[in-house]
């Protein structure tokens, strides 16, 4: 029975040739997963250990106050990492050398004053000469270090982007005015930040100090040990050296690294995790292509298996020589795959690397035995388990059945039990989805999905007839003959025409699903963002962190202004300690903010802004209360926090600021639901005092005559021309919303494009397979007056019914599913927007991949040799 199963592999190579390669396109993007993601978790792991090989231990500061501080961090304190601290941690047994590290935040302006980076990893640092000049950390490629408050060095991925040499005036911007710096060096760092896009500015240790601490402050130290020193025992000498009252951790460098290396490991599993779906759900396409081919195999095969049932063959060997048949496909498609996943995951991290310059660490491929096992094992896997029920139909062909011919018809009983499980599962998955909308559980959605899903797959063969019904007089109208035939061969096998079209019904219906989801979140911006902002510009910091303390009362004073108010978001703590008094809201109640959990205290958001001006340049609407409250010291409240915590119009709220101070509040009004305001809304001036200095995140600003071009240059010009600041009018914060949307959507497409693909093969090859089987019937229309044209029609018009059906059930499932998912989302002004050229270009598409895919087979059909396929059809 083996030897008969490689002679029919063999017999039959053409047509399993579309199952083997979707078997392969799934083993390959699985294999160029764990390729790509292994390689890249093995160079920034090597290069992340040359950070550490020169640190024996290390001791951080966490208070010290730097541009990047978290605003919800620990109380500040006084005691920090000094020089004085630094010159005698270096004089420890054991000690070679201790090294103070200052870093921040720092813009680097190109000649046409953009900011170079992404603004994310805009890193700034001190510069530590040795007696050679030369900083062991930041090897010079040129020229020499900075040494005075005038003087920079730019990594040489910076400088080559801005077009510097050494010698020319480079702007610089941290917390401050820009600053006009002439380059010195040119150095090299394996910082992954850096090299992924970031850029890196390096000023002499004093001038670090200035710009991001104070003089003679670190807020890290750095210790070489000597030959032989053991790092424990010296973190022990550093411990008993660190005075008491600071806010310090120290460990040793292989701590340091080994935790690096953890976050490293935990990044690259989820980002494999996340691709792993994607070729999972590219497998599960090809399930449905290997299952039908194996299934039209059996078919025609009949007569085959019988006379073997004849001669003395169990159904056991029969079963398994099929599933012997897929174990060899397998294992030959999933090897091929393997080799092309390899191959994708090089050319991928040469795409990456090149045009779309990600900076990702070099290293050699990381093939590892785990991938290798892993990838032909889910390859092998696959097809086995999809050929399984055809190998199982297999098996109870009779022996009688050697004296007939065609397929063995699916029984009443079996279609009425499909019919029941689909219906069952699709009622409960829809119930499910319902359910997770309600309760806004995207898990609990996604699951339901999936089980609708499932449900309509069962139920395609029972939709199909109706669904391809509906065609048949259009059909019929324009193109006679051949779209008759077309709607008859489609329905002569509903389980056939339901698989074949599955395939395609996962891509779109996925496909659908993220186009709406991202239509109605567009949709939601644009309607909300004008009508909570009134403001004509918004100036902010290009990476989120915080404005110069100065830049708000700068902004106002700009020519153009007619109003402006800064914006500052600061967390409150409301654990354990916060109670609120009692007080009379707008309805009558009143309460408490959020008691402290198990879990501890919370912490709610609060913005700060001006209460003279706040109102002409955001939409508040008042729920209770009033809005000169705010004028008068008291807080306005978010209205879903309002009912969530009990309080009301009167209500006294108490929290602790960041920097550890206790506060109360009285609530003076409650608003409505904004995209702009977080929970609490206060006035600046009362809550600035304990922000640890730092500045706004934003300033709203009103012009005079609107939103010029000459107010927005005068904002620029109001800021010194900060490359790090960004000055947006509310077409801009909407189409950056709509980038962030429409990339992710982008990334999506690619990834379900794998599996797309694979649906296309699974229509080629089941029109080949059914041109093979109808050699015969296309032999005799051909005798009867059917010409060729006729015949590719057919072949084409039973495709596109097919391709069609796919795509019709994709749009509605999308359609569904993302209902149910907007329905999760916490967004105000949300609702589902079905966009009605994508979904058209959805079914063009669809129309499209029938036709093409008809192409082969059609010609084949249209070539077959009359009486040849009459006589050995």
């Amino acid at each position: 029975m083996y030897r008969t199963a490689l002679r029919n592999v063999l017999a039959h190579k053409a047509r399993l040739l579309m199952t083997t390669l979707a078997v392969l396109l799934g083993t390959a993007f699985v294999a160029g997963t764990l390729v790509f993601t292994d390689t890249l978790g093995s160079a920034l792991k090597s290069q992340n250990a040359k950070s550490y090989t020169d640190i024996a231990v290390t001791v951080a500061d966490n208070s010290a106050v730097t541009t990047g501080y978290d605003r919800a961090g620990s109380a500040q304190s006084n005691v920090h990492l000094t020089e004085a601290l630094r010159q005698k941690i270096a004089t420890l047994p054991g000690a070679a050398q201790a090294r103070g590290v200052v870093s921040g935040f720092a813009g680097i302006a190109d000649r046409k004053g953009s900011l170079i980076g992404d603004g994310f990893s805009t890193t700034g640092t001190n510069f530590v000469p040795g007696p050679d000049g030369q900083d062991p950390r930041y090897p010079l490629v040129e020229g020499r270090g900075p040494t005075g408050p005038g003087e920079v060095a730019l990594d040489a991925h910076t400088a080559q982007k801005g077009g510097f040499k050494v010698g020319d005036t480079v702007r610089v911007a941290v917390n401050g005015p820009v600053m006009q710096l002439r380059l010195t060096g040119i150095l090299r760092t394996n910082d992954p930040r850096i090299s992924a896009g970031g850029s890196l500015a390096a000023f002499d240790t004093a001038t670090a100090q200035k710009l991001y601490l104070a003089p003679g402050q670190y807020d890290e130290i750095d210790v070489q040990g000597a030959p032989g020193t053991d790092a424990d025992a010296l973190l022990a000498r550093l411990n008993s050296t660190l005075p008491s009252g600071g806010d310090f951790s120290a460990q040793t460098g292989k701590q340091l690294e080994a935790d690096q290396q953890q976050q490293i490991t935990q990044a690259t599993k989820r980002l494999s995790q996340a691709l792993l779906v994607f070729a999972g759900i590219a497998l599960f396409v090809g399930v449905f292509i290997i299952a039908n081919t194996f299934t039209m195999l059996v078919a025609q095969r009949t007569k085959e298996l019988a006379l073997l049932r004849a001669v003395g063959a169990a159904r056991r060997q029969v079963t398994l020589s099929v599933l012997a048949e897929a174990l060899l496909v397998g294992a030959f498609a999933s090897v091929a795959g393997l080799a092309a996943g390899t191959g994708i995951a090089a050319g991928f991290r040469a795409l990456l690397n090149g045009p779309m310059d990600a900076g990702l660490p070099d290293g050699p491929l990381v093939i590892s035995p785990t991938t290798v096992l892993t990838s032909v094992a889910v390859g092998v896997l696959v097809t086995v388990l999809a050929a399984w029920l055809p190998a199982v139909r297999a098996s109870r062909i009779p022996p009688v059945a050697a004296m007939s011919s065609g397929d063995q018809p699916a029984t009443q009983k079996s279609l009425r039990l499909r019919n029941t499980v689909g219906i069952l599962l699709t009622l409960f998955g829809a119930a499910v989805m319902a359910a997770g909308t309600a309760g806004k559980a995207t898990m609990t959605v996604g699951f339901g999905a999936a089980a609708t899903l499932l449900g309509v797959f069962v139920l395609t063969p029972l939709l199909a007839r109706p669904l391809i019904a509906l065609a048949g007089p259009a059909l019929s109208r324009l193109f006679g003959t051949p779209g008759k035939l077309a709607r008859e061969n489609a329905l002569r096998n509903p389980r056939r025409t339901a698989a074949t079209a599955s395939a395609l019904t996962i891509g779109v219906t996925l496909i659908t699903a993220l186009t709406v989801v991202g239509a109605s979140v567009n949709h939601a911006v644009d309607t909300s963002s004008p009508t909570d902002r009134k403001a004509d510009y918004t100036v902010s910091m290009a990476n989120f962190s915080m404005l110069a303390p100065e830049v708000g009362d700068e902004i106002a004073k700009a020519p153009g202004v007619a109003a402006s108010s800064v914006l500052r978001t600061m967390p409150l703590q409301v654990g354990d300690s916060a109670k609120s008094g009692s007080g009379t809201s707008g309805s009558g109640t009143s309460g408490s903010t959020d008691s402290g959990t198990a879990d501890g205290p919370q912490f709610r958001l609060a913005n700060g802004v001006d209460p003279a001006t706040i109102g002409q340049l955001a939409t508040l609407t008042v729920r209770a209360g009033s809005l000169d409250a705010l004028q008068q010291g008291q807080v306005l409240l978010d209205q879903s926090y309002a009912k969530q915590s009990g309080l009301g119009v009167g209500s006294t709220v108490s929290f602790g600021y960041p920097d550890g101070t206790p506060g109360k509040l009285v609530v003076g009004g409650v608003l409505a639901d904004s995209t702009l305001f977080s929970d609490i809304l206060a006035p600046d001036a009362v809550i600035a005092p304990h922000d640890n200095g730092h500045g706004p995140d934003q300033v709203l600003v009103k012009g005079v005559d609107g939103p010029t071009g000459a107010l927005r240059q005068a904002l620029k010009d109001a800021t010194g021309g900060n490359p790090l600041i960004s000055v947006k009018d509310q077409q801009d914060i909407r189409d950056e919303s709509r980038e962030m949307v429409t990339a992710a959507l982008n990334i999506m497409y690619g990834l379900l494009g794998m599996s797309v693909v694979i649906a296309v093969l699974g229509v080629v090859n089941t029109m080949a397979m059914s041109v093979f089987e109808r050699r015969r019937e296309i032999g005799m229309l051909r005798a009867v007056g059917l010409d060729r044209r006729g015949v590719k029609r057919m072949v084409r018009l039973e495709s596109l019914l097919i391709a069609l059906l796919g795509g019709v059930l994709g749009v509605l499932l999308g359609v569904l599913i993302a209902w149910a998912g907007t329905g999760t989302l916490d967004m105000k002004g949300l609702s589902m927007v079905v966009p009605p050229l994508p979904i058209a270009g959805f079914l063009l598409a669809a129309v499209l991949v029938g036709l093409l895919a008809a192409v082969w087979p059609a010609r084949r059909a249209a070539r077959l040799d009359i009486l040849d396929s009459i006589r050995t059809g």
